[in-house]
């Protein structure tokens, strides 16, 4: 398979896990502490993580690549905190899109400064993408429902930066700074649990969801690690920037959550966005 096509079929995958489970994280926290389903699912994770790359025989990251791994952990547990919040409080149809969006223009962005300026279609789909988060904020505000907004633009910033800074750890390694950064978050929401003295015991009959959801998440996050080491960071960012719409498709038919004309129009420029910045940039 050519290096472009896999890049896209595995930014695919992670699209889908990751889609797949926040609507189960942002649906599980709706019914017990946001804390614990993201500690627990962090922790199971983690141990996925480390019998993975014991399993590859993969040895973990050296200094730089530890360092890469200890900052990926913190701005993960900001955003992935954030986000399940988000998705707990407000419509999941406005949640996702939103902090969707941000996680794919600021790889962009980075690449922009890293690399050059993109061509045009990705410039466009940038442009596309500022207005969809204007539309999709705009339509809440309407209809009174901010609530998650503010959740979702940090964990947008928080997912995005996330993206750039795991593309910068050294080819080959995907399990073993996986396993730093699941640690990292866990000790970083364990010490915000301990300092906060915030409730974080899920109910037993949580526990084999909360199991699911970090199995989610984490084959997503090796699904993009891989992406970004075949192909070009800005392709496996917004291609994988499309779990949204996953989380989006879940909401509407498990919740039922209703789609007003406005939001699907912010909703379709975010997908018609992330295609440009994609095909740009391919």
């Amino acid at each position: 398979m050519p290096a472009g096509t896999a890049t896209v079929v595995l930014a695919l995958v992670a699209a889908i896990a990751w889609g797949a489970g926040d609507f189960g994280g942002g649906l599980t926290s709706r019914k017990t502490a946001v804390f614990g389903v993201v500690l627990l699912s962090q922790l199971t994770g983690m141990a996925i993580s480390l019998a993975l790359a014991t399993i590859r025989a993969e040895s973990m990251p050296g200094p730089v690549d530890l360092g890469w791994s200890l900052l990926a952990g913190i701005l993960g547990a900001i955003g992935i905190t954030a986000l399940y919040r988000g998705l707990a409080l407000g419509r999941m149809g406005i949640v996702a899109p939103v902090t969707g969006v941000l996680a794919a223009v600021i790889p962009v962005a980075a690449g922009i400064l890293l690399e050059g300026v993109p061509p045009p279609l990705v410039l466009f789909g940038i442009a596309i993408a500022i207005g969809s988060v204007v539309l999709v904020s705009r339509v809440a505000d309407e209809e009174g429902g901010r609530a998650g907004l503010s959740e979702a633009l940090i964990a947008g910033v928080s997912i995005g930066l996330f993206g750039v800074v795991i593309a910068q750890i050294s080819d080959g390694l995907v399990f073993g700074p996986l396993t730093v950064v699941r640690g990292v978050q866990a000790v970083t929401l364990a010490v915000l649990i301990l300092a906060t003295g915030t409730a974080w015991r899920p109910a037993a009959r949580l526990l084999p969801i909360i199991a699911l959801i970090g199995i989610l998440d984490m084959t997503g996050n090796a699904m993009y690690f891989f992406a970004v080491q075949t192909g070009l960071l800005a392709v496996a960012a917004v291609i994988s920037s499309l779990y949204p719409v996953t989380t989006v498709i879940l909401a509407t038919i498990v919740l039922g959550e209703r789609v007003s004309r406005d939001h699907a129009v912010g909703i379709a420029l975010a997908v018609v966005a992330v295609a440009c910045i994609g095909m740009g940039s391919a």
